[in-house]
């Protein structure tokens, strides 16, 4: 478990540097003038760009040295930080939040590629649900941590300390991590073909479907719960940020432990169980979701939030295991940057939507429709999974 600890760390600093954004909304606005449609972009051109350069990363990761990618991609998303830090305008902003999804792009295929092939089927759901749960810690800590430098240092010092804090974890990397390479060097044609190729098996095409509309809940959560927060309950930047992100990522871990454990053991018996738990997390998160921006009350409106995170848990532990359950270790990478892809659209296309649509139909009314879209696809994986393993 050292490997993955080594990579936790990597990827709540991840987390870290693209999620502190989501707590400034009003300082951004104060500072910079953006408008409620500028701050959606600074989720979706993130998202765009981190999306379209996933199969491209995970075909980079299949090929060349994995610990070499992980060092790189943290060392350049350290500087685009940087970047985000000294922007003087909306535009320039925007680009640094576009580079920083390049160079975030990086990293992920290869190191869930690298825990993958470390771990066998048996613990396989675990080692990967620990390394995302790095992901809910950094959640947390952006949003406190973003909010909380907004309102005491400013904004900018908090862009510039996460840029340092991931340089200098970059030297522990180039020294702790082991040398890693795909055992078996994949195909060297184009990403993008052999990407449309994984489409093939049923399974991990109505799982990409899945993550598609469980991404379109999860990212109104991280994108627009702390503003949320501060206009529906009239709260500061920092206690936005910090009740946005904590009861719903900490309930979220544990349904990632209980999710990545109850996967693994019942795998054993069924083939298809990490698809039956991803798809109950899916079906059971949904409702709590919209209930979440629907409640009239700030503890009613905490306690759905712990409620979907726990269910979405279940989700978050399985999904990649599930997918290298059908997919050949040469394609271990490319299969996490299709997925993420799928994800990253997903981020892109609903945090814009909630920023054009929040002063009409608002965030409830349009969770609403992603819930029972939610609800529909999680059936179909399900029902998928049982005909194609079990």
């Amino acid at each position: 478990m050292a490997l993955v600890a080594l990579l936790w760390v990597a990827l709540a600093l991840n987390y870290i540097d693209r999620q502190m954004v989501f707590s400034i909304f009003p300082a951004l606005k104060r500072e910079l003038a953006f408008t409620d449609v500028q701050l959606g972009l600074i989720g979706s051109v993130f998202a765009w760009v981190y999306s379209l350069g996933m199969p491209v990363a995970g075909r980079l990761a299949d090929r060349f040295r994995r610990d070499r990618m992980i060092v790189l991609s943290l060392v350049l998303w350290s500087l685009a930080t940087l970047g985000c830090g000294l922007a003087g305008s909306v535009t320039a902003f925007l680009i640094w939040r576009a580079v920083m999804g390049i160079t975030e792009s990086l990293y992920f295929p290869a190191a869930v590629g690298t825990i993958a092939a470390a771990h066998s089927g048996a613990t396989r759901s675990q080692a990967l649900g620990i390394h995302q749960s790095a992901q809910l810690i950094g959640i947390i800590a952006g949003g406190w941590y973003g909010g909380w430098m907004a309102d005491h240092w400013g904004w900018r010092w908090g862009f510039m300390l996460a840029s340092c804090a991931g340089v200098a974890y970059a030297l522990v990397l180039l020294r702790g991590l082991p040398a890693n390479r795909a055992e078996v060097v994949a195909d060297s044609g184009n990403p993008w073909r052999i990407a449309f190729g994984l489409f093939r098996g049923r399974c991990y095409s109505m799982l990409c479907l899945a993550f598609f509309a469980f991404c379109s809940m999860l990212w109104v959560f991280y994108a627009w719960f702390p503003n949320h927060l501060v206009e529906r309950f009239g709260l500061s930047m920092s206690e936005s940020g910090f009740r946005a992100t904590v009861f719903v990522q900490l309930s979220c871990g544990a349904g990632v432990l209980i999710g990545g454990r109850l996967a693994d053991t019942l795998s054993k018996r069924h083939a298809a169980a990490r698809y039956y738990i991803a798809g109950c997390g899916i079906l059971l998160s949904a409702p709590f979701g919209y209930l979440t921006f629907a409640a009239s009350s700030l503890d009613v409106t905490t306690a759905f939030s712990v409620c979907y995170g726990l269910a979405s848990g279940l989700m978050v532990s399985n999904v990649f295991a599930a997918a290298y359950d059908v997919i050949g270790q040469r394609n271990y990478g490319l299969a996490a940057g299709v997925l993420n892809m799928i994800g990253g659209f997903a981020a892109s296309i609903m945090i814009f939507l909630a920023g054009v649509l929040k002063g009409t139909i608002g965030f409830s009314g349009l969770l609403l429709y992603v819930a029972v879209g939610c609800v529909v696809v999680a059936l179909g994986l399900m029902w998928t999974a049982r005909l194609e393993l079990d």
